[in-house]
């Protein structure tokens, strides 16, 4: 994911941690809004490559220890419970479309699902159904918001950036599937 957009639209330079989630590593970005980025990380050289190509160049520094425990702790309970997320603070930077379908997102119930039709329509956009995958596709909190939730017309999972079993897995824990 490219970074650049989410760190260039912040008022004050962002702040990254790490931590373990029960299907690996996930790396955090926070601005002074709130959590702006949320990513699973498939291993350690990716998250390497991360750090070094974007982070560390644009002069995003790691947070404190103390900060990095507690907003480990409050994205590990929204995990866990869905519900929760409505009590972070999240900064989403996009597009006023890309936005509109990650709220909409965030109005799912865990285990609900809809297709990228009933999502392009419940945004008044009926027609945009490649438009609502492309913003799925560029959530920056995709563990959060939770564009896993969306399917194909036909009931098929479709893509998810993280991978098709990812997306199962995240289905299945919630009973979705």
């Amino acid at each position: 994911m490219n970074l650049q957009p989410i760190i260039a639209a912040s008022e004050k330079t962002p702040q990254w941690g790490e931590f373990q989630t029960g299907w690996g590593n996930a790396i955090f970005i926070v601005t002074d809004k709130g959590l702006a980025v949320l990513q699973p990380l498939a291993c350690d050289e990716e998250f390497d490559e991360l750090i070094q190509q974007q982070l560390e160049p644009a002069g995003v520094k790691k947070l404190s220890a103390g900060l990095r425990v507690l907003w480990s702790q409050k994205i590990s309970e929204a995990l866990v419970n869905p519900a929760l997320v409505a009590n972070l603070p999240l900064d989403l930077k996009g597009s006023p479309f890309q936005k509109s379908v990650w709220q909409m997102l965030l109005q799912l119930r865990a285990g609900q699902t809809v297709t990228y039709s009933e999502l392009a329509a419940l945004v008044d956009r009926p027609k945009a159904v490649r438009a609502v995958a492309t913003a799925c596709a560029a959530n920056p909190l995709a563990l959060l918001v939770p564009c896993h939730r969306v399917l194909r017309k036909d009931g098929g999972l479709g893509g998810y950036r993280w991978g098709v079993e990812m997306k199962r897995y995240l289905l299945k824990k919630e009973g979705a599937l």
